[in-house]
């Protein structure tokens, strides 16, 4: 059974998210705000191989595209989102999320599950971001009709 290409490249951004927080955790450079926004470049990735991906198979319609886009980068915000819960409770919990958001945008001490509920809503945000803007650089490939 081959799996849909969204999973598949949600599942890419996925890899590719938590290799690089993990290679900058080993690093000690987890503690750099602006290395922490690089991970949007993995959302292009996935977003881009999708719809080269439905190209490739003749999809031209826009709304479609656009749908399967925007379920790629949800799918791989999603399982991230998951990846740092279940590595939030194995390295101490909310111990552990509490040096997280002294280097982050939280203030006050905020749970893991709050932590992650946030990172899930800025995901989905940059999501729609990311979609939208290959959207309108895959436009010409696209019928707009």
């Amino acid at each position: 059974m081959k799996l849909p290409k969204e999973i598949t490249n949600g599942f890419l951004i996925f890899l590719g998210i938590g290799i690089y927080f993990l290679l900058m955790n080993v690093l000690g450079l987890a503690d750099l705000f602006y290395l922490r926004t690089l991970n949007v470049f993995f959302i292009f990735y996935g977003v881009n191989r999708t719809m080269q991906m439905n190209l490739q198979e003749g999809e031209t319609n826009f709304l479609s595209n656009a749908i399967s886009a925007m379920t790629t980068s949800v799918v791989g915000v999603s399982m991230s989102v998951f990846g740092l819960l279940v590595y939030s409770y194995a390295r101490g919990g909310d111990a552990y999320v509490r040096t997280l958001s002294e280097t982050f945008m939280f203030g006050g001490n905020p749970s893991v599950p709050t932590y992650c509920i946030c990172l899930l809503f800025e995901g989905i945000a940059s999501s729609v971001i990311v979609t939208l803007m290959m959207m309108l650089y895959w436009n010409n490939k696209y019928a707009a009709d």
